[in-house]
């Protein structure tokens, strides 16, 4: 295959890890005979300090040429502690998102044997946690009319049934992939009325469905039981706001933001990043977490259909955790303090050594 990535790194840590999913990438690519072209881009911060806008028309016509994006962080401490800012690097990713129709955010939540003991959960809780949160991208308070005022502000919490119906379809279609056929709606029906059209919507599309086992979960129930329970989950689905609260939680599972990857599908280029954030205090120190950004790249060939070369990048990951090559946030007690750049090279290194 011939690939064209648009690689956006944006802020903070996102430079650094960012190069080490291009370099996986390419030795992949190489492995397997596919030929791909970069393209960078800039977003967030970095394309505020160039051209005063978090995600450029030049940005986007790249993203939108290309088969895919690798895309990694966004977010400053300049804008952070600034509330009167006009203009912030978080806008550009909600640009992004809605400007290539990304409506589904696909975040899996899968712990490795091996960091069962960085969980804050107890051991036999965590192993063997494996499902997949199913998050509507681009309806909800993130995007529904504001009003932001001295003495009063609001949010609207909108949905239609065309928004909810498509990301119900990419739920469903994931749930019936999968071994236990489980899907779980979590929402706040018992409150919202955007949330009891979520359900009602649900329970019309269930019947197509016969093979996956459909229930419902309050979303605050759903809190819990991903703290009490977290293998009871095989695939959940919710709203924006929801959503982002959920996956976090569930990040927390692994015992480390820096393992998760992510996806972000629909109407246009798919762009796939890490969960965390720009972690800026990190900045040009070298040691944060590759992993997500690496794992990303897996789930970006995956989605092309390339089983064989995305099984690779995973069993590069976890053979660089099982011999402890490991950033300072996830290794053992004693062990070397691995940087980004080098935990990146070990994992390029096995991938062009590996039968």
């Amino acid at each position: 295959m011939n690939f064209k990535i648009a690689v956006l790194a944006g802020d903070g840590i996102g430079p650094e890890i960012s190069v080490q999913g291009v370099n996986v990438m390419a030795a992949v690519c190489r492995k397997f005979g596919h030929t791909v072209e970069f393209r960078d881009a800039l977003v967030g911060a970095a394309a505020i300090d160039a051209v005063g806008n978090p995600f450029p028309d030049e940005t986007y016509d790249t993203c939108r040429n290309a088969d895919a994006v690798l895309f990694s962080a966004v977010g400053d401490p300049k804008f952070d502690n600034d509330p009167t800012a006009k203009v912030r690097p978080e806008q550009g990713l909600l640009a992004m998102r809605k400007k290539l129709g990304l409506f589904a955010n696909i975040r899996p939540v899968e712990t490795f044997d091996c960091l069962i003991h960085k969980s804050p959960l107890r051991p036999e809780l965590v192993k063997g946690a494996d499902f997949i949160c199913i998050r509507e991208l681009t309806g909800g308070m993130y995007f529904g009319e504001k009003v932001e005022g001295d003495d009063r502000a609001y949010d609207t919490n909108a949905y239609t049934r065309v928004e909810i119906e498509r990301i119900l379809r990419v739920a469903y279609e994931y749930a019936m992939r999968r071994p236990r056929h489980h899907l779980t709606v979590v929402d706040k029906a018992n409150v919202l009325a955007s949330s009891r059209l979520w359900r009602k919507i649900a329970q019309e599309m269930a019947p197509q469905y016969p093979e996956v086992t459909t229930d419902f979960m309050y979303v605050d129930n759903a809190a819990m039981r991903m703290i009490q329970e977290p293998t009871f989950f095989d695939v959940m689905v919710t709203e924006n706001t929801f959503g982002d609260i959920l996956t976090d939680e569930g990040s927390v599972l692994t015992g480390s933001m820096g393992l998760l990857p992510s996806a972000s599908t629909g109407e246009s280029t798919p762009v796939f990043e890490p969960i965390h954030g720009s972690w800026p205090q990190a900045k040009g120190l070298d040691i944060a977490n590759p992993l997500a950004q690496i794992l990303s790249v897996a789930m970006l060939f995956e989605y092309f259909n390339l089983l064989d070369e995305g099984a690779l990048v995973r069993r590069a990951v976890v053979a660089s955790l099982d011999a402890n090559v490991r950033t300072p946030e996830i290794q053992v007690a004693g062990g070397r303090r691995y940087g980004t750049k080098e935990v990146g090279e070990w994992i390029v290194n096995y991938i062009e050594n590996c039968k």
